[in-house]
This record gives structure tokens, sequence and C-alpha cells, in this order.
């Protein structure tokens, strides 16, 4: 579906991205796990159009996505909910869902993407009238997500869903993601912590300097040492789990 090719990004003089390569397939929940400044962010940005490679090719279904405008990556079946939510302040949250409906028609009617969305997160229900202005930070976080579904998306590009959000809403996020892979859509995740990983995750990058340093599942990851000193990870004691 989703495929990276030996891209290479920079930003003024600096090269964040060196060589990626990765893919994301059908019905597929990846992973892209790197310290803060590793090139995540910028990694999300560059496949939605934000940013422009200065070599390599990303394609969703063979298309080409380099050079299109973030709106045109959008139409073509990508969501996006970026690391700060980009919830519209001054919109209920549900203007902000239905504001996807309109930016991308597809076969499903507005009334079906609306309602999806609510189903992933009712909670966002109860406060359908609520300005943006007036969420919490996990409220945001699950609006952010929600409009990017309501978009009826192949694939959702999610920059760190869990980062900064209080320990008791994050089972609600999980669920949710959990929910939307069981629609048939793909996620691409980006996060800068190994916990955050969703527990059906099939595959993990590490993002390191730029560079995907490991690719595979993420169980391989916690039985290595070196791999979780890089992401910031003390490695468990006897006895312990991660």
């Amino acid at each position: 579906m989703l495929t990276l090719d030996r891209l290479h990004v920079y930003i003024e003089t600096s090269h964040i991205l060196k060589e990626v390569t990765l893919s994301v397939g059908e019905r597929e929940c990846v992973c892209v796990i790197g310290r803060n400044g590793a090139g995540k962010t910028t990694l999300l940005r560059t496949i939605m159009g934000y940013l422009r490679p200065q070599a390599g090719t990303i394609t969703l279904h063979g298309r080409s996505l380099v050079g299109a405008a973030p709106s045109d990556v959008a139409q073509m079946g990508l969501g996006f909910s970026p690391e700060d939510s980009g919830v519209f302040g001054s919109l209920t949250v549900a203007e902000n869902i239905a504001m996807a409906t309109w930016t991308r028609p597809t076969a499903r009617s507005a009334h079906e993407r609306i309602a999806l969305a609510y189903t992933v997160f009712p909670g966002l229900r109860q406060h359908a009238r609520r300005k943006g202005t007036h969420l919490s930070g996990g409220e945001r976080k699950m609006l952010s997500i929600a409009r990017a579904l309501a978009l009826d998306p192949e694939c959702l590009l999610l920059d760190e869903p869990f980062e900064g959000l209080s320990p008791a809403i994050i089972p609600t996020i999980r669920e949710g993601l959990h929910a939307i892979t069981h629609t048939g859509r793909s996620i691409l995740l980006a996060a800068s912590n190994i916990h955050h990983v969703p527990d059906d995750a099939d595959r993990l990058y590490i993002l390191e300097r730029g560079e995907i340093i490991f690719t595979g599942k993420p169980a391989e990851v916690y039985h290595d040492k070196h791999l979780l000193r890089i992401i910031g990870e003390s490695p468990p004691g006897p006895g312990e789990r991660l």
C-alpha cells in the first residue's frame, strides 16, 4: 500500500532523513520508534507533502506522492493526526469531525463516516457541542484521530498519539486504534516510547538520527539491550518484563 524507498530529506542544510525505506501493507499497524529528534515527525510530514524529499520515492498503491500538496495526499487516501492534534479551537467537536467529510467525498456517506468516528471514540459524543478550546489534551487527541478517520482514509498517519497524556486516557486511545485496524484500515504510528506500541502492531522500525536501524517484530526489541538503550529504555533486570 504505502511504500517509502531510500528517502532523503533535508531541512535547510540539515540532513534529517537518510536512506529511509519502510512499508505499510493492507490492514497493517506499523510503528516507527525513536527518541525525540530522531526524525519521526519529519518522516510523517514528508509523506503528507508538507516537506519534499531531495531523493527517494513515496508511493501509495504505486502512485507517487512526491510533489503532491497535503490536500492532494489526503484526497488520495491518507489521514493525518499531528503531534499537536491540530484541532480547530473555534469549532465544536461535531464541526471538527464533519469538516473531514467535506474535504474528501467517498462512497460512504457523511453520516456513516461521522457515526464511525463516534463509535471508535464514543466519549466524544457527549462533548459534540463543546469547542476545541474547551477540551482536555486527551480529548483533543481523540478528536484529532476521529477527524482523520472521518476523512475515510485507507491509512492513518499518527504522530505521538499517546505523548503527554494522562495514564488514565491511554487505554481509551489504545482501544480506539484497535477498533480502527478492525475496520480494515492501516496505521503508521510514530512514537518515542516503546510502551506506546499497540499490542497488535505488525511491524516496528527504529529510527535513529534519521536512519532506520532496525526492522522487525516489537518483541524482538524487548530482548535486545543495545536497541533498548538506543531508544532510551533500560534493559529489564532478571525476572522483569517491559
